[in-house]
């Protein structure tokens, strides 16, 4: 009796192991998600009707569906003219994009509205035959950002290693990662990005598989990493920081040059 309570536990814990490594597996759930999410902007942009000429045309380009929300709304991304770069001007405003997050879906739209598909689509939109939007006339002035000390070429050998099977670090493994995550190029031009990467290992997913020497607690023996965990420690964090630093942002709202 005791050899068959020891194996139905035992079968149990395995039961529920395999269980927790093909929730985290199975693609279909965080997919529904990554392919739609929140958009807000202010009255006089909604009504312009330029949101209602290019959402559809990047939804039919990628299957992502966005909803318009209130300006001031929880959302994923945001166009305004307080914050963020500028993307495009007119009617009487110059509009900016904000990433308020990692969302994949957001941060497609953000890479196709400031392309030059993207531009194009906006500077297309016509009212009366007359078109309403152009591009910004705007030079956007980068703030001084802190200094981060640490081995640069250490922090992209331990970036690569560790982060570099979900995340693009740099060109050299672009091709083999997860495609709904952000890149560092794309993390970099978050305005807090310095904050996200110093306290990566508590956002979600990072807790459930990622140990930061002498600062997160062991995973608990009922509850082990769903994948293959990711050990980093202070000084190799510390490095990837300072790698960071040094990357330059994804452009999300350059100009473009119409031929």
């Amino acid at each position: 009796m005791r050899l068959f309570t020891h194996l139905c536990n035992r079968l149990s814990r395995i039961a529920m192991l395999w269980l927790a490594v093909l929730v985290w597996l199975l693609p279909a759930p965080a997919r529904a998600d990554d392919k739609r999410f929140r958009l807000s902007a202010p009255a006089a942009l909604s009504q312009s009707g330029l949101l209602q000429h290019i959402i559809p045309r990047f939804a039919l380009k990628t299957g992502v569906r966005v909803e318009i929300v209130q300006d001031g709304m929880e959302a994923e991304i945001a166009l305004g003219p307080q914050a963020g770069r500028a993307v495009f001007e007119g009617a009487g405003a110059v509009w900016r994009l904000r990433v308020d997050g990692t969302h994949p879906g957001a941060v497609r739209f953000a890479d196709w509205l400031t392309s030059e598909i993207g531009q194009r689509t906006v500077t297309s939109y016509e009212v009366a035959g007359v078109a309403v939007f152009s591009l910004p006339d705007v030079v956007d002035v980068a703030e001084i950002g802190p200094v981060f000390e640490g081995d640069v070429v250490l922090g992209k050998q331990v970036a690569l290693a560790r982060c570099g099977r979900c995340h693009a670090v740099s060109p050299e493994n672009q091709m083999t990662t997860i495609g709904s995550t952000p890149s560092f190029a794309v993390l970099r031009t978050f305005a807090d990005w310095d904050v996200r990467f110093q306290s990566f290992y508590a956002l979600k997913p990072h807790p459930a598989f990622t140990q930061v020497a002498g600062v997160t607690q062991p995973f608990a023996q009922n509850l082990p990493p769903p994948i293959a965990p990711i050990e980093v420690t202070l000084e190799e964090l510390e490095a990837i920081i300072a790698y960071v630093a040094g990357l330059t942002p994804a452009d999300l709202g350059a100009p473009i040059q119409v031929q």
